[in-house]
């Protein structure tokens, strides 16, 4: 398994893998978070394997207008692709289709009728108002949307980190460690008005150069996974999605203020998000990418994982480091506040999963990108979850 010693590798590795997935002659991505996997899609995951493993030498024809590459078809789980009311669901690439409400008696039409020849089945497709959307970015649910921090929730294996390199992971922490002083990442973050997705809306550059400029050269980066709030899975989703993205902003916030250890802290009730956590950390420090000399410079920086115990005051910043630290989750008077005595008496950065997910597009778009989107004293996007009596759960 290579190692990322360098940028260039880095580089050489996201080229290969954007190869790999353009030459794929086809690619079915069923959706593998907690929703569609509660309505089946682990068991239409299996039996499309099981027909593509059974045909190995297929030809697919999905007419002359769609190119498509003369690879090995693919089945993948993906995240949440976020339409759960309709799920389980299936894209399939490079027709870009979207079915809906998949069984698995429909694999077998699936993929004799679509995969080999382009054929739509009807009855999968979303409709509304008697239309019918074959194609997932044409949906009015989708359509409406500004996907930045899900972007690539739905689109990509988020158990396979190559699939993340493939989409620019990792490209923003090679940019800070390469092109950036940590006081540059400060004043960027602070320049692009990131406001703190958990719920107080502080801002988050603000946050970072008061860990920054602590005496105490100790610091630790926190992840606020709890998501404790009934009816809420924003974080599970980019979590089970796209957990990179998530780590690559802490990795980030620690170059900035000077950490070498961070923890996310994660509800028990997410064992999925826990283990898409766990399973990219692993590779991620396989690749060289977490733990010593990080792409071959002085920074280091190694994660750990608590499962909280469903207690909801632990959502609290001071209560959750408590229960990170082996305490009674109890919330404590301020001040001290945690960025001078956090995690351990330790100043620390703690910030919500949406906020780190935000922070690898800032540094690499800018944050002149990032303020033409949305409000001026907010910008950005803002994820939502839908439940209830409403049409489309998600």
């Amino acid at each position: 398994m290579q190692k990322v010693e360098s940028r260039e590798i880095l580089n050489q590795m996201r080229d290969a893998s954007r190869e790999q997935i353009e030459n794929s002659k086809c690619r079915i991505l069923i959706c593998a978070g907690t929703g569609c996997l509660a309505g089946g899609s682990g068991a239409v995951y299996e039996r499309m394997c099981e027909l593509v493993a059974g045909n190995p030498n297929v030809e697919v024809f999905f007419g002359p207008e769609i190119a498509h590459g003369d690879g090995p078809m693919e089945v993948k789980k993906s995240g949440c692709h976020g339409f759960c009311e309709m799920g389980p669901l299936m894209r399939i690439e490079p027709l870009g289709i979207l079915y809906t409400k998949v069984q698995l008696e429909d694999c077998e039409a699936i993929f004799e009728r679509t995969i080999k020849n382009g054929d739509i089945i009807h009855h999968l497709l979303y409709k509304q108002n008697g239309i019918e959307y074959p194609q997932q970015d044409k949906i009015p649910f989708y359509e409406k949307q500004t996907r930045l921090v899900l972007e690539n929730c739905g689109q990509i294996d988020a158990e396979h980190i190559e699939e993340s390199i493939a989409k620019d992971g990792y490209q923003a922490l090679a940019k800070v460690l390469f092109e950036m002083t940590p006081e540059q990442v400060v004043d960027e973050i602070m320049e692009s008005n990131l406001r703190g997705r958990g719920g107080g809306g502080f801002q988050t550059g603000y946050k970072w150069k008061q860990v920054a400029r602590q005496p105490e050269k100790i610091r630790y980066v926190v992840c606020n996974g709890d998501e404790g709030d009934p009816g809420a899975f924003m974080d599970r989703s980019i979590m089970e999605g796209d957990p990179h993205k998530m780590i690559e902003g802490m990795m980030i916030a620690a170059y900035a203020v000077g950490a070498q250890e961070g923890y996310i802290y994660v509800r028990a009730e997410y064992p999925l998000a826990i283990s898409r956590l766990k399973k990219a950390m692993q590779d991620a420090r396989e690749r060289g990418l977490l733990g010593e000399h990080i792409m071959g410079t002085d920074f280091s920086f190694d994660l750990h994982i608590n499962r909280g115990a469903g207690a909801f005051v632990c959502g609290e910043g001071s209560a959750l480091t408590a229960s990170i630290e082996g305490n009674r989750g109890m919330p404590r008077v301020k001040p001290p506040r945690t960025v001078e005595q956090g995690l351990f008496e330790k100043p620390t950065v703690l910030n919500n999963v949406e906020t780190y997910a935000n922070v690898p597009m800032i540094i690499l778009k800018g944050a002149a990108w990032y303020k033409t989107i949305g409000p001026e004293n907010s910008p950005g996007t803002k994820a939502f979850a839908l439940t209830g009596s409403v049409k489309n759960t998600g």
